[in-house]
């Protein structure tokens, strides 16, 4: 399974940003996709996961102001980032969980700066 992301860039405080990450190869079915960040100097945290439900989990830092949306039948994962805060900052990795195993993608730098 190979994730291809794309979005990502500077945005100033209080902007909007949105990612995507299409997941492609042999798939027989992907259950959670999600997006994780790492901020210069600190360990990669989950920001937001979505199950092939549509159920989702945000980080309590993200939560009403991310939104995480799935394409199923695209395989592909959306994360809308609204009122975004400088410590923002950071490479955005898409993730995907499969019953085969766990795949991430390349990231993505997010710069939240003016």
């Amino acid at each position: 399974v190979q994730l291809q992301a794309s979005g990502g860039g500077l945005v100033q405080p209080g902007g909007s940003l949105g990612l995507s990450c299409a997941a492609s190869g042999t798939i027989f079915r992907i259950t959670i996709m999600g997006w994780y960040r790492q901020a210069p100097g600190k360990p990669r945290e989950m920001a937001a996961l979505i199950r092939s439900s549509g159920r989702s989990n945000y980080a309590d830092s993200v939560r009403g102001r991310f939104t995480i949306s799935r394409d199923n039948a695209k395989n592909t994962v959306y994360l809308q980032m609204n009122s975004l805060k400088p410590e923002g900052t950071a490479v955005y990795h898409c993730y995907a969980s499969t019953p085969s195993g766990d795949y991430w993608g390349q990231g993505t730098l997010v710069t939240v700066s003016s």
